[in-house]
C-alpha cells in the first residue's frame, strides 16, 4: 500500500514529502500551459496554489489528482507516481486522498447523508449502518449534524461546500485538496470555512492542498504557496505568503499579495 504517513514533521527534506512534483510540465494538444514545476507538499500543512487567472492553478490541481496527465514530468503520492499508476495501485492511492470541486459538485437527488456515504458505498464493503455512522460523523466535523436529511437545494452555499468537504473525507484520506472552496461566498461565510480547514488540518493532521485566488484565505490558512505566472509558464515565488509579502522582489507578487492596499490607496 501507498503510505502518505511516512513524512515527517515540519523541516523535512523534499525526499521525505507527501507529494513531489519534479519537472512537470502541462498543456493539451500544442499548448504548453506550465513547463518544469518542481515542488513539494509536506504533512500536516496547508499548501496554496496562487496566480492570476488562467495561469492554471485549477489544471495543476486536476493533474495532481489524475485527472489530466502530464506532458512531461511526474506527480509522486508517497512513492507512487500518478501520472503512471494503473489498476490496484492507482486506486490506492485514489483512495488516500480527497477532493472538493469549485461549486461543491453534490448530487441534487441525494441527501447530505447520501452524498457523504457514497464513496463509502462505492469503495467499501461496510454494512449500511456502520456507513451511515461514519457519514454522520463527517458531518459533524463540518458543523452539519442536523442536516443529513436535508438536500443539497434547502441548504445555503457555505453549507453546501462544507457538505462536499464532509464527503470528500468520507474514506479519512491522508490529502484532502481544495479547488476554490470560498468561490461564491460572502465575505462572513467565507472565513467560517477558512477557520473549518484550519481546524481540520490541526485536529486531523491532515495535509491540504488548496486553489484559491482569495486573499483574505490565503493569509488565514496558508503555511505555504506557490505562485503560478503564465507568462513565464513557471513558478515565479514559493513560501510563507506574510514573508513573500513583505520581502519579495518581483513586482507581480509583490502586487498580487499587497492588492488590498493598493485598492484601500486608490479607494
Amino acid at each position: 500500500m501507498v503510505d502518505l504517513n511516512r513524512a515527517g514533521a515540519d523541516g523535512m527534506d523534499d525526499d521525505e514529502a507527501v507529494i513531489r512534483v519534479e519537472d512537470l510540465t502541462m498543456g493539451f494538444g500544442s499548448m504548453v500551459i506550465m513547463e518544469n514545476l518542481n515542488f513539494s507538499v509536506r504533512a500536516g500543512e496547508i499548501f496554496v496554489i496562487l496566480g492570476g487567472s488562467g495561469s492554471g492553478k485549477s489544471t495543476l490541481l486536476k493533474h495532481m489528482i489524475g485527472l489530466y496527465s502530464p506532458i512531461a514530468g511526474r506527480i509522486l503520492i508517497g512513492e507512487a507516481d500518478m501520472a503512471r499508476a494503473e489498476g490496484a495501485e492507482r486506486e490506492d492511492i485514489l483512495r488516500q486522498v480527497g477532493v472538493t470541486y469549485q461549486m461543491g459538485a453534490l448530487f441534487g437527488s441525494m441527501s447530505l447523508m447520501e452524498n457523504v456515504r457514497l464513496p463509502l458505498e462505492v469503495h467499501t464493503d461496510l454494512p449500511l449502518e456502520a456507513m451511515n455512522r461514519i457519514a454522520r460523523a463527517k458531518l459533524q466535523l463540518v458543523g452539519l449534524a442536523e442536516y443529513g436529511d436535508f438536500m443539497p437545494s434547502e441548504i445555503s452555499g457555505g453549507m453546501q461546500k462544507r457538505a462536499a468537504i464532509a464527503r470528500a473525507m468520507a474514506l479519512d484520506p491522508k490529502v484532502l485538496f481544495l479547488d476554490e472552496p470560498s468561490a461564491g461566498l460572502d465575505p462572513i461565510t467565507s472565513a467560517d470555512l477558512d477557520q473549518l480547514i484550519r481546524r481540520l488540518a490541526s485536529t486531523l493532521g491532515m495535509t491540504l492542498v488548496v486553489v484559491t485566488h482569495e486573499l483574505a484565505s490565503i493569509f488565514a490558512i496558508a503555511d505555504r504557496v506557490i505562485m503560478l505566472d503564465k507568462e513565464t509558464r513557471s513558478i515565479i515565488a514559493e513560501g510563507d505568503p506574510r514573508v513573500l509579502r513583505e520581502t519579495n522582489d518581483h513586482p507581480w507578487v509583490r502586487r498580487f499579495l499587497r492588492r488590498s492596499e493598493t485598492e484601500d490607496q486608490s479607494a
